[in-house]
């Protein structure tokens, strides 16, 4: 069984979207970062609260998932996507880049 790709998404695309309110965005660093700093509305998603987050959000929404560089956010893109996440994408550059 061949896995989708992950799709990745600009932070200047991640912007647009933002400011259009067209996606959700999960935070997957760790609590002190996301307490620190995070994207305006982003929702911190761990181990701790990641099973009731799938089981209640509208997996049809478009996800955005970062992380601090956008390494492990691929990972994280690809779970939210074998649950059944409809449009899910990992930010390039993660954090990093968006403060830039």
């Amino acid at each position: 069984m061949e896995s989708t790709p992950i799709k990745t998404l600009s932070v200047s695309d991640a912007r647009t979207k933002l400011d259009a309110g067209d996606a959700v965005f999960l935070d997957i660093r760790d609590p002190d970062s996301y307490v620190q700093d995070h994207i305006p509305g982003a929702i911190h998603i761990s181990d701790a609260n990641v099973a009731e987050y799938v089981a209640t959000t509208d997996k049809a929404k478009t996800h955005i998932v970062y992380c601090y560089h956008g390494i492990t956010s691929q990972s994280g893109a690809a779970y939210f996507q074998a649950q059944g996440f409809a449009d899910v994408y990992s930010m390039d550059g993660g954090f990093c880049a968006w403060e830039e």
